[in-house]
């Protein structure tokens, strides 16, 4: 069974994403640390995996390209090594409404990423996971729609309000229910993700924060973006 102790409940944030396709990543990272507010970097870059899921009518695909809202986005996390022996891998709820957003997770069991992948072995994964028995009978209505990779660089602002995290060398994979090859893959080297996060109290001067950057705002989604360059 899962290890015990984790359920985390996030509250709501706010998050701001920007694009930078003309910059290179020692770049962006210069004018980071270049801000009047002082952001300096908070941990170690790692390579960030998700396996996103959505329903036969890919309604949350759809749901964002229709820019709805309030949506939900359901994925599973995990850092390090791609493929293989997943360890601590952790189910996430991205609940999203406007700029707003918060993420409920639970840690899974742990599991194998490789060719004898299915849906039918992550379900098991999911019933031997501590998770809410509502949220179970929701991913029954699921199923893998794009798996992804990128590294992640992190910085805080010297009073701690503010984060950033930086998103570089973007790979996007199909991924089915049975019959995975992997091998369908692209590669987007052209698009560095940055996003701003921030809680309630730091909304106020946020705007400031964001004007002393020269990036675009952007309503980016690497899932949105993943299913474009694979499917269409």
């Amino acid at each position: 069974m899962q290890k015990e102790g984790y359920t985390k409940l996030q509250d709501y944030r706010y998050e701001r994403k920007f694009v930078a396709p003309e910059l290179t990543p020692s770049q962006i990272e210069s004018i980071i640390k270049l801000h009047p507010a002082m952001f300096s970097e908070i941990y170690y870059a790692r390579y960030v995996n998700n396996i996103y899921f959505d329903s036969l009518g890919m309604k949350n695909f759809y749901a964002n390209i229709d820019g709805m809202q309030h949506r939900v986005k359901c994925r599973i996390r995990w850092y390090g090594d791609l493929f293989g022996r997943i360890e601590k891998p952790i189910l996430e709820l991205k609940i999203k409404n406007g700029l707003m957003g918060k993420k409920e997770s639970y840690l899974l069991q742990d599991f194998t990423l490789d060719q004898n992948f299915t849906l039918k072995s992550l379900h098991e994964v999911f019933r031997q996971s501590d998770i809410p028995d509502l949220v179970g009978l929701d991913l029954l209505t699921l199923q893998p729609a794009l798996l992804n990779r990128y590294k992640r660089k992190y910085f805080q602002t010297a009073d701690r309000n503010y984060r950033i995290t930086v998103d570089t060398e973007l790979h996007y994979y199909r991924i089915h229910s049975t019959k995975n090859t992997f091998l369908h893959c692209s590669k987007d080297d052209d698009n560095i993700v940055i996003e701003l996060k921030y809680d309630k109290k730091g909304d106020p001067t946020a705007e400031h924060i964001s004007r002393s950057f020269p990036f675009r705002l952007s309503r980016n989604s690497k899932y949105v973006n993943g299913i474009h360059r694979l499917l269409y």
